[in-house]
């Protein structure tokens, strides 16, 4: 390749870039920045959900500005994670009658409410859904993929449930 041609094709590389970033401004894209929220502190209430309160708890001290206490007397806010169910159901089944397909879906409800006990937001649900094939002859392989599902849907539930309660705000 001659330098005119190596020069050529550098110059196309930065056009499509900068057209791809341009394109990606145009769509309404930005990076994801620094949360805003309407409290300051918050206690994460998950009986029973110790993985998903640490989770949530993690996300929301990372994403800015919310301080997690160990106990609700010292939090501006209660987050209570009032049940996250996990569901599996069979989809479609193989010719001889096994299961080929599963759907499974992660429920968390939750409500937010302040430190004198007012709702700052109402009871509600995150429901995440994914499907998944299986073979027996792939048994490990996917339970061990079904068990990666569920952690990605707990994350996506953890990451959906940090923007609600960027809308969440005290009671008028």
């Amino acid at each position: 390749m001659s330098s005119c041609d190596a020069t050529a094709a550098a110059r196309r590389a930065v056009v499509v870039a900068l057209g791809a970033v341009l394109a990606g401004g145009a769509c309404g894209f930005r990076l994801r920045g620094q949360a805003t929220y309407a409290f300051s502190s918050a206690f994460v209430s998950a009986p029973g959900q110790p993985t998903f309160a640490r989770e949530l708890s993690r996300a929301l001290e990372m994403s800015g500005g919310v301080q997690v206490t160990d106990t609700a007397t010292g939090a501006q806010v209660v987050v209570e994670i009032l049940r996250v169910l996990d569901d599996k159901q069979v989809l479609s089944l193989s010719p001889s009658g096994r299961a080929q397909e599963y759907s499974l879906a992660k429920t968390v409800a939750f409500r937010v409410r302040g430190s004198d006990g007012r709702e700052w937001a109402q009871t509600d649900e995150i429901t995440i859904r994914r499907t998944y094939t299986y073979d027996d002859s792939e048994r490990l392989a996917r339970e061990i993929q079904e068990q990666r599902l569920l952690r990605d849907m707990q994350s996506d539930a953890v990451q959906q449930l940090v923007r609600r309660l960027q809308a969440a705000r005290p009671p008028a």
